[in-house]
């Protein structure tokens, strides 16, 4: 089973970790940030998580360049910043997006429902638009607007073919069920290829994604 959602909106960053300050876009999602969405629409790490399995890219690739004031501290350390914590940074941002995703549910071995169950919930959720958190596209402020999607009828894939060489595939160990702010850190890349606007992506535990170690 797949649940398939159509996810739009004005802007979206899917930084590249090339990038320490400035901030530049790969030309298409990640999984992660795929995974990101999907768990903004329905999440429970402790009985499932969502699988990746198709990334279609359905508008244009198109970039768009700014500068944004941010602040080089953080809440905690410093509650109340200074002209001397704010500076200008280059953000490399994509516009005017729009993309199908396909997903599986992988329930954890100690779920005592059925998949059924979790695919049913999902599904009534992205029907009635509700959502834990308002999704984005890899920045907070690039909202992401989402609604059932439909790969029979509706729009098609852009016709492109690029090669993108390693991706990251994911910030986190997929089998990890403990709550985000306690997951230990594990990346993981894989060869992104788009065939006609379709990025077919493996399985987690596919020899195809390459795993680092855990870090704390």
């Amino acid at each position: 089973m797949e649940v398939v959602v159509e996810v739009w909106g004005d802007f979206a960053c899917f930084a590249q970790p090339i990038g320490k300050v400035e901030r530049l876009t790969y030309p298409v999602p990640t999984p992660s940030a795929v995974r990101g969405i999907l768990s903004s629409i329905y999440s429970k790490p402790k009985e499932f998580y969502w699988q990746v399995n198709r990334i279609e890219v359905l508008n244009p690739i198109r970039y768009i360049s700014f500068k944004r004031n941010e602040v080089k501290s953080k809440v905690r350390d410093k509650p109340i910043y200074t002209d001397e914590d704010r500076t200008q940074r280059q953000t490399v941002a994509l516009r005017d997006v729009r993309y199908r995703f396909a997903a599986s549910i992988c329930p954890r071995p100690d779920f005592a429902g059925t998949a059924a169950q979790l695919y049913a919930q999902a599904l009534r959720r992205i029907r009635e638009g509700k959502a834990f958190v308002q999704p984005s596209l890899g920045l907070k402020e690039f909202v992401a607007y989402f609604q059932e999607g439909d790969s029979v009828n509706g729009p098609h894939p852009i016709p492109v073919d690029m090669d993108l060489g390693l991706m990251v595939y994911d910030v986190f160990d997929l089998h990890d069920a403990a709550v985000r702010k306690k997951a230990q850190t594990r990346l993981s890349l894989y060869h992104c290829v788009m065939e006609q606007g379709v990025i077919r992506v493996p399985p987690y535990d596919s020899p195809e994604v390459l795993k680092g170690e855990a870090l704390c």
